[in-house]
């Protein structure tokens, strides 16, 4: 099979917790309704630091299985499907190669097929969120920030949540080049991902549906990477926080 990942040094693995904590507290915080959990990191398993970005349906739900017996006794409720299940685990795929994501009509990610077999129902993860559910756990899944290289590169349309079509503005339809920022992809993975302009209405649109999608999965909890560093965005954070 292709290259496995290889782990980040530690300085970007420590920077990455401190910078993840920070956005979930911030999320957290904007809910009056949620400021008692607000009080508490929150605990839970991802799948990284043992199957790094090849993890499979299998593997996962068994380590869910395994959290319901031994950990969610103790408060530990999030099960994190982690970084790159959108990714074709195939030759010459790695953490930043091109083109292996599976990306849907309005340039969204949805899971590796041949990892996550029952995405096949809806190129979703409705029915692992389901099975998470039944075992009396939250599901999570890890995210890029933006959009990716490969949606801006086609030019996908952008879904307006408010009437399933292309997203209008000012008379014309607007796509992902216009909202993908060029100048800012990731650091660390150049060939992946690149912030959105929240400060056009078609970016925050691009954003609205990429979230009302992972609600409607049944997705509980986002991790969300390179928001740090040089990578740092608090625009994007406030308004992922808002949508």
């Amino acid at each position: 099979m292709g290259a496995r990942a290889t782990s980040p040094p530690p300085w970007r693995r420590h920077c990455l917790c401190r910078a993840l904590h920070f956005l979930v507290l911030l999320l957290w915080g904007t809910s009056e309704a949620n400021k008692e959990q607000a009080m508490l990191p929150p605990r839970g398993w991802n799948s990284y630091d043992s199957f790094s970005w090849i993890v499979d349906e299998n593997a996962y739900l068994q380590n869910a299985q395994i959290m319901t017996e031994k950990l969610l006794p103790h408060g530990y409720q999030y099960a994190v499907i982690d970084f790159l299940w959108y990714r074709k685990y195939v030759d010459g795929a790695y953490t930043d190669s091109y083109g292996f994501d599976n990306i849907d009509e309005w340039g969204r990610p949805f899971p590796d097929l041949q990892r996550f077999p029952s995405s096949r129902v809806d190129r979703g993860f409705s029915q692992i969120a389901s099975k998470v559910h039944g075992m009396g756990l939250k599901f999570g899944i890890h995210l890029m920030k933006g959009i990716s290289v490969q949606a801006v590169n086609a030019d996908t349309p952008i879904l307006d949540i408010k009437t399933g079509k292309p997203y209008l503005e000012d008379g014309r339809q607007w796509t992902a080049r216009d909202i993908g920022l060029s100048h800012r992809t990731c650091a660390w993975m150049t060939h992946g991902f690149m912030s959105v302009n929240t400060n056009i209405g078609a970016g925050r649109a691009f954003l609205r549906s990429l979230y009302r999608q992972y609600a409607d999965w049944g997705v509980d909890f986002v991790k969300v990477d390179c928001i740090f560093g040089t990578d740092y965005s608090p625009e994007e954070i406030i308004t992922i926080s808002e949508v």
